[in-house]
């Protein structure tokens, strides 16, 4: 798989009837171990985190099922789309999406969530950690407002700037502004790779900067942003999209596969399903994507020489 840069999320809304039809072959496995896995359909969502379960996942399956593996580009709420019709056979990170879970798991029966990936995900407000050391208390979102001179920028106006990636990410932050009575006003960077490069900035030149992120994710160990504490989460706090005014929950991050697919037959299901690791592993290969420039061949094999075990509990050895 070749991209010319790893983003968070996509940088661009994609429509069905084109995303799905562009692939990309991720291997050329041997004939006669290809007929018995046959192609396994996997949707891409360019983050880098999502990227590195794809890279290791492909790989497992290509070196040792024969798979012929296809890559779909496509953002996080269109690849459910294509669960119905056989063109996405698994989504490896899925965060959240209740509503997409209720239509395709619940209602229609086109999906089945296949269990968590290990990873535990957290998306939240955070600052570069010099301003958290210069102003401790700004931590607490009730001193916000305090502050809010510091972030302002050309695009913000009177408002402090609040930087977002892109539109599609799961995001509350508009309505949280709006329902906190901050006065901020949120930008949209339009990807993981701006608001990464926005944050490593904002720490190396000392310049004001808020804005959203999560974990897991490599780039937390070369810049150790601080979090801004928000009303704690409770079950039902966000239900109401234009309401909300608390945190963001804690995701445990799993996996959604095609009915069709898990009742296939193919030794790929059962692998995806087995499917499972740690935020570490994940950062690991992540950072040999984004930082080390790797090949996504190349950073699965180094994990996946690593942890044979794991592997092979994924294979059912």
């Amino acid at each position: 798989m070749v991209k010319a840069s790893r983003i968070r999320r996509g940088s661009a809304f994609v429509l069905l009837a084109s995303a799905l039809s562009l692939s990309l072959s991720a291997g050329a496995p041997a004939q006669a171990a290809a007929a018995k896995c046959g192609t396994v359909n996997l949707a891409d969502n360019a983050w880098v985190g999502y990227e590195a379960n794809l890279a290791v996942i492909s790989y497992v399956l290509k070196t040792n099922l024969g798979c012929k593996v296809v890559v779909k580009n496509l953002t996080e709420q269109v690849s459910w789309q294509g669960f119905p019709t056989g063109e996405i056979d698994a989504v490896l990170e899925n965060w959240g999406h209740d509503d997409l879970a209720a239509k395709y798991i619940t209602k229609d029966k086109t999906a089945v969530d296949l269990g968590p990936t290990g990873n535990k995900g957290i998306i939240g407000w955070y600052v570069a950690p010099w301003m958290a050391k210069k102003y401790p208390d700004i931590l607490n979102y009730k001193n916000l407002n305090k502050y809010a001179s510091l972030f302002k920028t050309s695009e913000s106006g009177a408002k402090g700037a609040f930087l977002d990636g892109d539109p599609s990410y799961v995001t509350n932050d508009e309505a949280l502004m709006k329902n906190l009575k901050l006065n901020f006003k949120v930008i949209y960077s339009g990807s993981e790779a701006a608001l990464i490069t926005s944050f490593r900035n904002a720490e190396a030149q000392k310049k004001p900067m808020i804005g959203y992120f999560y974990e897991p994710h490599w780039f937390l160990a070369q810049v150790a942003l601080k979090h801004v504490a928000l009303p704690a989460w409770t079950k039902g706090c966000d239900a109401n999209a234009k309401t909300v005014a608390c945190d963001y929950p804690p995701y445990i991050l799993n996996k959604i596969a095609s009915t069709k697919f898990m009742n296939s037959g193919s030794p790929a299901a059962a692998v995806i399903k087995n499917f499972s690791w740690t935020n570490a592993d994940q950062n690991s290969v992540a950072k040999s994507l984004s930082v080390d420039k790797l090949s996504d061949d190349a950073a699965a094999k180094i994990w996946v020489t690593a942890n044979q075990a794991t592997v092979n509990k994924w294979l059912g050895k």
